[in-house]
């Protein structure tokens, strides 16, 4: 029994905020935590697990952001009410049962993550406004594609994509981020998660491979490279970026967002790319570039990608049109080295052989006739309007109690919050108010995470910044 719970909490030693995620979601769907009742504080559990509090406060935040539990007002957190299943419901894996692979024993049905209407202010990261894309033009080439789909009969298409999309994205790459490449360097994706996926199954050796990654960093890619058996080791970030003296020699994967480092938003620094590429000449490591945003830039001329600075097949650039279109449509991409081509092809084909042949064609058209460039600079636009108006008015209204991190692209913006104000208490109490909001700490690995706000420019339009940043002002002043 845990000394504070009345059943049992048993945590890994690797994956501890999952694993502490899922048996708590398992609690309230069983019943044994009912609706209504108090959970425990974040540092006394954080205590009586033996572990940090930000993996605690992470557990909550994520339970909070998914209706399984309520914030209360100086309370702390309660477990939401009407939510208990039967125990058949939610047994499957819940319980380490040892017909699974040990990695997966204590695997949970993942959280919906679509937008919740009941926020007035979302403000989470990761979702583009994709009421504003042009679904008109959309569904026109989408019936083209399907005309000339009819004529030929269905079968299997190629592992590593339609060809017209590749090239369709071998030419905006290269226009839009200076990435040197062909159509057949590109393997087409169901998104960025699968390229990960796809990534970690051809380099890993499980139990040897080491994968540096940024700390923070991007959860999602983290547990695909740990489902593989990779050892993950967190490296810092500064002011440039991934810090490269901190790298492990034994890493011989690394993973990085030079472009627009998520979730900080620093730019890596040109002589922090040429550190990075010379370490892994020395190591005889690779590189994964996640350009996940980087169209979206405000100000100044981008640096080149890390891929065009590679002159020895180390790179893998990994895009997606998740965040420049809507993240239904699912696919992605991963600008290879030729050394690495033929296996991360056949990868796909055993994962699920091919995407969507109608949304591919259709993708292909809509870059092929520039309307995914006009959509770009369209949104590139509201963006900036809407980054502009969220920075004034949190220079306005909190600027004393925020310490803005330096950002001129992406659809986000990050914040440090100084000594006395802690961000998981300040995600509760903007529940309260109907405020959706994140802690940076969410996103950390190591012990000693940083202790600030990420806020998403993708749900809140320009005319409700305002209101929004006047409660954030609020709420800050009222913790301190």
């Amino acid at each position: 029994m845990n000394a504070l719970l009345a059943f049992p909490l048993d945590l890994p030693p690797r994956g501890r905020l999952e694993a502490l995620h899922g048996q708590l979601r398992a609690a309230i769907l069983d019943g044994r935590l009912a609706g209504g009742h108090s959970l425990p504080s974040t540092r006394a559990l954080a205590v009586s697990l033996g572990v940090s509090r930000n993996t605690v406060v992470a557990a909550y935040d994520r339970l909070l952001s998914e209706g399984y539990v309520s914030a209360r007002h100086g309370s702390g957190y309660a477990v939401a009410s009407g939510l208990a299943r039967t125990q058949a419901k939610v047994a499957s894996g819940i319980g380490g049962d040892r017909r699974l692979a040990p990695h997966w024993r204590h695997a949970v049905m993942p959280a919906r993550t679509g937008a919740p209407a009941s926020y007035r202010h979302d403000l989470r990261v990761g979702f583009p406004d994709a009421s504003r894309f042009p679904f008109d033009v959309w569904r026109r080439l989408s019936a083209r594609a399907l005309r000339s789909l009819s004529n030929k009969v269905g079968t299997y298409h190629m592992p590593e994509g339609r060809r017209p999309l590749r090239e369709a994205i071998a030419g905006h790459v290269s226009f839009a981020r200076a990435v040197t490449c062909g159509v057949d360097d590109v393997v087409v994706t169901s998104g960025a998660q699968q390229a990960f996926d796809l990534l970690a199954r051809i380099l890993v050796t499980p139990g040897r491979t080491v994968v540096a990654v940024e700390d923070p960093g991007y959860p999602p890619l983290r547990a695909a490279f740990e489902a593989t058996g990779a050892s993950v080791v967190p490296v810092p970030v500064d002011a440039d970026g991934l810090v490269v003296e901190q790298i492990p020699p034994a890493a011989r994967v690394i993973y990085v967002t030079p472009s627009h480092q998520f979730p900080l938003g620093m730019v890596m620094s040109p002589a922090r790319r040429m550190a990075l590429l010379e370490f892994a000449r020395r190591h005889g490591a690779v590189v994964i570039e996640d350009d996940y945003d980087g169209e979206f830039r405000y100000g100044g001329r981008p640096l080149d990608a890390l891929q065009t600075l590679d002159r020895e097949g180390r790179v893998f650039y990994v895009g997606t049109f998740s965040k420049s279109l809507f993240p239904a449509l699912r696919l992605g991409y991963v600008v290879a080295p030729p050394w690495a081509l033929a296996a991360l092809a056949q990868a796909r084909q055993v994962c699920d052989w091919h995407a969507d042949v109608l949304a591919q064609d259709t993708l292909a058209l809509f870059i092929a006739e520039g309307h995914l460039a006009r959509h770009v600079r369209k949104m590139r636009r509201i963006y900036a309007e809407r980054r502009e108006a969220l920075i004034h008015g949190l220079v306005r209204h909190a600027g004393k109690l925020l310490t803005l991190q330096a950002s001129d692209a992406g659809l986000h913006v990050a914040a440090l919050l100084p000594p006395g104000l802690h961000a998981d208490e300040l995600v509760q109490r903007a529940v309260a108010q109907d405020m959706r909001i994140e802690a940076l700490s969410g996103y950390a690995i190591g012990e000693t995470a940083p202790n600030g706000l990420v806020f998403g420019l993708g749900t809140l339009p320009v005319a409700r910044m305002e209101d929004a940043t006047q409660m954030l002002g609020r709420l800050l002043r009222e913790s301190r």
